[in-house]
């Protein structure tokens, strides 16, 4: 553990490093004419002559390069100054300071929306647990439908609701705390799905347990039962808190934009818009040094919570499998993937590009059975034909971060750093980057997600990982002559890989969703493309008065949640090994 260190310090200032560099390469990765993009910037009526942009070049040192401008950039960096802004010529870190300020507060309070909601999910089985009633899996099937809920849709029925209709919270700025409650609430819900679902799996592993039965045994009560399981399965799950929370800052733009909080996600976005790049710089170097904090905090209350446990390889036998699922439950994945064909293939036969106006908003009916957007264009189309660019897509991006993840996982010193970093960047930010370079489309916006949806599932696997080779017998089975690769492929790799796997399936909504946020801020696929994506930001410009155009994409995300849940909870292979003593559950 000590040894590691030095290693994963080196991961994450190369990371670092990598991601400065490639955003200072920004205006040279996209193409475009810097200069004309911060003269319109500062202001769109001045014509673009050849004088005013060789003015600009000079004022901002264009001519000498991206590594002299780099090098220049981060000697300042050094000596606490992030530089001028290229578009208001105002110092970047006060603006840097503000947006990082009201991200933080807007993290708490989603973070603590997002822990009720987390709590909520998993109270019956921490109770049923303790008591000794849990048979077989968990069903985790409301988390993640909540999972799967766009954030950007969530803030806009709430700014509508409670909002406009009735008048309840501000809908727009930063005024102070109530301002904060309706993007809390957004952000924090979807949130608590993921955190209440991987939670919820982790505690039946700890309740089949031996020191669970011989602790109920001798009489502690269901109370202090239920305290140390819940204690015992925060390990593993604890590093998601810090991704989770880090996201939740810079990766909030769409809510902030919705919203018109003032944040740091929402200012990087304009900066990147504007390619001003001493300001960029500035806001993902912000994101990127709290991703780091989060990160190594996550580590230090995982390394308290498993005590010396993971030091002394003092680490119990695994718990007996679980039940096998019932045919009921066996079912419902079957079930709900027919009904996703099913309304894909009804989609497929029609026309998703037909622009009829004078059916536009049109309730659903036997010629629209899910109704028609604003241009008139049949819903259950544009539906169908948008599935395999969505779901065949975030499917693609699932898999190979998962693969990857759990090859990294088991080089902890080396991905914990990396992680950390990928996991702070927001979105867009890859987005934008990966677009300058590819250009945007679907391309693009599946690159941009692959590179930062592995950093949860990387830390996950990296968890378990340690907690396996720790496991005392695993001792046992090197002396009596196993070989290393025995070992990691009989005991290591099927406790680490089916955990993962099931977290994996149940990020498939969140993927999906990373790709509708970029193509909802032009990162993604293009129109008149049929995108669940797009037919969700389409929708939002109407969504008080038609919907069901809204509804239909929200509907088909939820279904490939319930599909992802319950498939993982139907295949999972086994409780996971590498448990710590009854005394460090105490």
């Amino acid at each position: 553990m000590k040894t590691s260190a030095p290693r994963t310090a080196a991961a994450r200032a190369a990371a670092l490093a990598g991601v400065v560099a490639a955003v200072g390469l920004l205006p040279w990765l996209s193409g475009k004419d810097a200069a004309l993009s911060v003269l319109r910037a500062r202001s769109a009526e001045q014509e673009a002559t050849e004088e005013a942009l060789a003015a600009i070049r000079d004022d901002l040192g264009l001519g000498a390069g991206p590594l002299t401008l780099l090098g220049h950039w981060t000697a300042g960096v050094l000596q606490g100054d992030l530089g001028v802004s290229w578009v208001s010529g105002t110092d970047v870190l006060p603006s840097v300071l503000s947006g990082l300020g009201v991200s933080l507060a807007l993290m708490g309070a989603s973070l603590a929306v997002a822990l009720l909601v987390a709590l909520a999910l998993c109270t019956g089985t921490l109770v049923r647990a303790a008591r000794g009633a849990l048979r077989g899996g968990s069903g985790g099937a409301p988390a993640a439908i909540l999972a799967s809920v766009p954030e950007f849709l969530l803030a806009t029925v709430l700014l509508i609701v409670l909002g406009v209709w009735l008048g309840l919270l501000p809908t727009s700025g930063w005024q102070g705390l109530s301002s904060m409650v309706l993007p809390a609430l957004a952000m924090g819900i979807p949130a608590g799905g993921l955190l209440g679902r991987l939670v919820d799996d982790a505690l039946p592993a700890v309740a089949g347990e031996r020191w669970v039965a011989l602790w109920r045994a001798s009489g502690v009560s269901p109370w202090r039962i239920a305290c140390a399981v819940l204690r015992r399965s925060m390990p593993a799950v604890v590093p998601q808190f810090g991704l989770v929370g880090v996201g939740l800052t810079g990766g909030a733009v769409a809510v902030e934009t919705v919203f018109a909080v003032p944040g740091i996600g929402r200012t990087a976005l304009g900066a990147a818009k504007a390619q001003d790049l001493p300001l960029l710089q500035g806001a993902v170097l912000a994101l990127l040094v709290l991703g780091l904090t989060a990160g190594v905090l996550s580590h230090l209350v995982r390394a308290r919570l498993l005590g010396p446990g993971l030091e002394d390889a003092a680490l119990a036998l695994p718990a007996p499998p679980p039940a096998p699922a019932a045919r009921a439950a066996r079912a419902v994945p079957v079930v709900l993937a027919g009904l996703l064909l099913a309304g894909t293939g009804w989609g497929l036969a029609r026309d998703p590009l037909t622009v009829d106006v004078a059916a536009r908003l049109l309730a659903p009916s036997w010629a629209h059975p899910l109704g028609t957007d604003g241009l008139g264009r049949d819903v259950l189309a544009r539906l169908g034909h948008g599935a395999a660019a969505t779901v065949g897509v975030a499917l693609a991006v699932c898999l190979i971060s998962c693969l990857f993840a759990l090859a990294i996982g088991f080089l902890p010193s080396l991905s914990a750093g990396a992680a950390d970093i990928a996991n702070a960047l927001p979105p867009v930010v890859v987005g934008i980057l990966v677009a300058a370079a590819l250009g945007p489309g679907t391309a693009g916006a599946s690159v941009a997600v692959a590179l930062i949806s592995w950093p949860p599932l990387a830390a996950h696997a990296s968890a378990l990982v340690q907690e396996t080779r720790a496991a005392g017998f695993l001792t046992a089975q090197k002396a009596i002559g196993s070989t290393p690769r025995w070992i990691l492929t009989r005991h290591v790799l099927p406790a680490v890989a089916g955990p993962v796997a099931r977290h994996a399936l149940l990020r498939l909504p969140g993927i999906a969703l990373a790709l509708a946020s970029l193509g909802f801020l032009g990162l993604g696929a293009q129109p008149p493309a049929p995108e669940w994506g797009l037919l969700l930001d389409e929708s939002r410009a109407y969504v008080e008065r038609a919907p069901w155009a809204a509804l239909a994409p929200a509907a088909a995300l939820a279904l490939l949640a319930g599909f992802a849940v319950s498939l993982a909870s139907v295949t999972a292979p086994g409780r996971r090994a590498g448990t710590v003593r009854a005394g460090v559950a105490a």
